[in-house]
């Protein structure tokens, strides 16, 4: 039967270059945007080789900064964001930083949309779900200094919660799609990404690369997003090794997270798949990132795919350079885990579970169960239907 296949994705334009930020200014000039408030967090702000060329390149469109943004994506820091950017009348946000900063970035777009946006958060944590109001949004523009890939997406998550000062608190994490929240512009400048710190950037990557590979096996894969996923593969193959040596391939490292999340994020479909969906199970429960649980289970949850259904291997293999000719199918199998196993291994990420702080064997049965709930096991391949015991396996075998 021959493949047909929708694809709806519309993202912002893509800026890319050594030194692109200074190029900024210009940009929202084309926009005919004239106030821009950079959001980002205090490592960042204060980060002058960072910080510093973005502000430049905005030069007289810079309205001003606000670097509150955390890893934990408190709606709270959303709400003084976007109070900010109607007391300084910003028509543009700039998210500057980690995935974190850009979800915030867009839950401050959300909120600066409704006429007092510390209402409507409350109205958001009664109801248990962030409300994206009609009519247009501040446009965004991103620029990313770690390799997540959290940047060509339509889907922000939040913590939802007014009182971060609360630890005994209730803290419910949300996520919120709507096309609006596509950036308008990406800039992906490498000499920012110089200076984010090796064990973020590392971590980061992990995640970015199993994006790639998630769009070759998950199910909504389109020939469209198998181009642009397998020379992205290609490229963070070449590239991710080099992240701990004297100097990164950071033109490869870029270019091939761009590549591997083109397609991933669009209103009908997210095509993230088991890996994440395993990441997900771990999520807020340790102090752990999502990039350093899926460089540990990674490798494991594909052995365990390629177990169950074929998961288009060969050309997961082709990506990751691997000779295919005269090899088995279980052998390309194994050929592809360990390439992916190098990946992780030279860029001196953990590889066992016990490494998490936290975690013990007996929490399994409740990872799985959280596992098996998440929205990502609906992009599994055809033919996959995990069971608790083949997911328990799967973390067993990765303790």
């Amino acid at each position: 039967m021959a493949e047909t296949f929708r694809f709806d994705y519309q993202p912002g334009t893509i800026v890319y270059g050594p030194g692109v930020v200074a190029d900024l200014e210009s940009e929202l000039a084309r926009r005919d945007r004239s106030r821009a408030l950079v959001v980002c967090g205090s490592t960042v702000g204060e980060t002058d080789p960072v910080i510093g060329p973005v502000t430049a390149g905005l030069g007289d469109r810079l309205a001003g900064v606000f670097d509150r943004t955390s890893a934990d994506k408190y709606l709270s820091t959303a709400v003084e964001g976007a109070e900010r950017a109607r007391a300084e009348n910003a028509d543009v946000l700039v998210g500057l930083g980690a995935g974190s900063s850009l979800d915030t970035t867009k839950l401050v777009s959300v909120l600066a949309a409704h006429d007092r946006p510390a209402a409507a958060a409350r109205e958001m944590v009664a109801e248990g779900a962030v409300s994206v109001p009609d009519g247009d949004l501040l446009p965004i523009v991103a620029i990313p200094t770690t390799l997540a890939g959290a940047d060509l997406s339509v889907v922000a998550g939040t913590r939802l919660t007014m009182d971060p000062d609360r630890p005994d608190e209730e803290i419910e994490g949300v996520g919120v799609s709507d096309g609006r929240l596509m950036p308008a512009a990406g800039f992906y400048d490498p000499e920012l990404f110089e200076h984010t710190p090796h064990a973020v950037l590392a971590g980061s990557a992990m995640n970015g690369f199993d994006k790639g590979v998630e769009m070759v096996y998950g199910r909504d894969h389109t020939a469209v997003t198998d181009a642009t996923a397998t020379h992205g593969l290609r490229l963070l193959r070449r590239g991710l090794p080099t992240l701990g040596a004297d100097a990164p391939d950071f033109e490869a490292i870029v270019q091939g997270i761009v590549l591997v999340q083109y397609g991933l994020s669009t209103e009908s479909t997210y095509r993230a798949s088991l890996i994440h969906a395993f990441g997900h199970g771990f999520s807020r429960r340790y102090d752990a990132t999502q990039g350093v649980v899926h460089a540990i289970l990674a490798p494991h949850v594909l052995a365990y795919l390629f177990e169950q259904v074929n998961g288009r291997r060969d050309l997961l293999a082709r990506a990751l350079g691997v000779d295919t000719t005269g090899l088995t199918r279980a052998e390309i199998a194994d050929a592809v885990v360990d390439e992916v196993t190098t990946v992780r291994d030279a860029m001196g990420l953990p590889a066992r579970l016990r490494a998490i702080d936290g975690l013990e064997r007996s929490h399994f049965p409740d990872i799985v169960d959280a596992i098996q709930a998440d929205s990502f096991m609906a992009n599994v391949p055809e033919g996959l239907d995990p069971t608790d015991e083949e997911i328990e396996g799967t973390l067993r075998a990765a303790w």
